[in-house]
């Protein structure tokens, strides 16, 4: 699995790094990062909550 973040749609919300601390944050410019381009499969529940919270569509996950 590879997640992915637009941080050109990002809009700050912050659901993403509160729903997956593990995997999202936000830089010193208030936009979502990408902490953990590939974790493990036993975030792919969280991850996918927070792909459905994102109001501006910026997340994306992919299988590899």
């Amino acid at each position: 699995m590879r997640v992915h973040a637009d941080r050109s749609r990002c809009m700050a919300a912050g659901h993403c790094a509160v729903t997956v601390p593990g995997v999202f944050d936000h830089g010193d410019d208030g936009l979502v990062v990408v902490t953990d381009e590939k974790p493990g499969e036993d975030y792919l529940e969280e991850i996918e909550l927070a792909v459905d919270l994102c109001p501006s569509r910026a997340l994306s996950v992919t299988r590899d």
